[in-house]
């Protein structure tokens, strides 16, 4: 991943490093199993983890003579252990200890994305509370239609976020796996009280049925819950965005005293972020088909998953890292213009409240398709000509014989459209 999008701590996770760090873990842990089983000396179960030491500059070079990663990395921390090394790695495979060092780094990453992903939720939640009656006008389709509050769109969100920290939460459960089965997954040389005994150690749990590998069906779920949460972030940058807009301006993204919108252009104060974000959710989803094809591998193991794996996997999770990270600046700093909200209202010339006129026709025993039509004529009218609904209405004699002038008036209550918005918010956050 290029460093612009790269945060330190997630990125060290999928650093050379940490996952030597981790392979050597897992081997130590097998021994120590195995040396409580009597299948290894105490003594040199002692001098193994005493003298067991990699780096990673050796290994790169054993790696170009042997052409095999799990190899190199055995053949270095051997050269450091002795003779006693040939109790290393015994009756298991690669896949083994890449495969449960994978969901180890998988474990460590999603620690970091819940709590990004928990404090936008909040941030959001925020947001919501603060401006839960700001009125504004609510669009569909891009078109004005009925009135809603910005709270209420924000506490929308809230929610969308909330139920993506409990997919996160089960895709880690699907994730937390550690398989030490050997080859072909049979344990034929290799107790199971040994993958269970390595798996308690690292809190992981125990494949169901392994096949030397574990099965990618748990990846797929892991990396499409990310593609979904990077869908929603684009959904609230595009909200953002389209919010943004010069003929709108109802909320901006934060702009600093000296930053610059255009190369060309000074007035241009651009919602770049979420531009941006709109871009990196489109390469989160991108891994999604790569990681479900992942799951057809040829029977109890080949490598085509590893490429993958390899490159897609961490650079999705650093880039959704990223995201979470940048879309939380994004909502803390908003800028909510409620002026803009009501002139946009106004900017309607009270055309929101035609289903409630409509409604009211229909109440006085008019059908619905011609309420429809007589409402649909004057709206239409009130949008060309850019007049007053309410007094074109007024002025309608079709609509005078059927409405007094009090009965027009109460249809134009902003407070109307919002009588429900408590009920609401106590229905999500009690």
């Amino acid at each position: 991943m290029i460093p612009r999008y790269k945060r330190k701590e997630i990125s060290e996770i999928w650093e050379p490093k940490n996952k030597f760090t981790i392979w050597l873990e897992i081997e130590l842990l097998i021994c120590e199993a195995l040396s409580h089983r009597g299948d290894i000396p105490k003594n040199s179960f002692k001098t193994i983890k005493e003298k067991a030491r990699f780096d990673i500059n050796r290994i790169d070079v054993i790696e170009k003579e042997v052409k095999h990663d799990v190899i190199a990395f055995l053949t270095n921390i051997g050269e450091n252990i002795g003779p006693d090394s040939r109790f290393v790695h015994l009756g298991v495979t690669s896949s083994d200890i890449i495969d449960t060092a994978f969901s180890f780094q998988l474990k460590q990453s999603c620690s970091i994305l819940k709590k990004e992903l928990k404090k936008l939720s909040n941030n959001l939640k925020v947001k919501s509370l603060n401006y839960k009656n700001a009125a504004c006008i609510g669009r569909s389709h891009g078109i004005f239609a009925e009135p809603t509050t910005f709270g209420l769109k924000m506490l929308g969100k809230h929610c969308e976020f909330e139920r993506h920290y409990k997919r996160l939460c089960d895709a880690e459960k699907q994730i937390s796996i550690c398989s030490i089965s050997g080859a072909v997954g049979t344990y034929a040389n290799i107790d199971p009280s040994i993958e269970s005994f390595v798996a308690k150690k690292l809190k992981l749990r125990t494949e169901d049925v392994s096949t030397q590998v574990i099965p990618r069906d748990r990846h797929a779920f892991f990396f499409t819950t990310l593609a979904m949460i990077a869908s929603s972030i684009e959904n609230l940058a595009v909200e953002i965005r389209h919010l943004h807009r010069s003929e709108v301006r109802e909320v901006e993204e934060f702009f600093s005293k000296d930053q610059k919108g255009s190369s060309a252009m000074p007035h241009k104060k651009n919602p770049v972020l979420s531009e941006n974000l709109t871009g990196i959710a489109r390469m989160i989803r991108s891994s999604c088909i790569p990681f479900m094809e992942n799951i057809s591998l040829w029977h109890e193991r080949d490598i085509s998953h590893s490429s993958v794996e390899r490159t897609l996997g961490p650079d999705t999770i650093i880039l959704c890292d990223f995201a979470l990270s940048r879309m939380n600046n994004i909502v803390e700093n908003l800028v909510v213009n409620e002026e803009m909200m009501i002139h946009n209202l106004e900017k309607t010339n009270g055309l929101y409240n035609s289903q409630r006129v409509m409604l009211k026709l229909i109440e006085k025993n008019i059908s619905r398709e011609s309420a429809y039509k007589i409402v649909q004529k004057i709206a239409l009218q009130a949008w060309k000509e850019n007049k007053s609904f309410k007094k074109l209405l007024e002025e309608n004699k079709e609509i005078k014989s059927l409405l007094n002038a009090r009965e027009i008036n109460d249809l134009f209550d902003l407070k109307y459209f919002l009588k429900n918005i408590n009920k609401i918010y106590k229905k999500i956050l009690g």
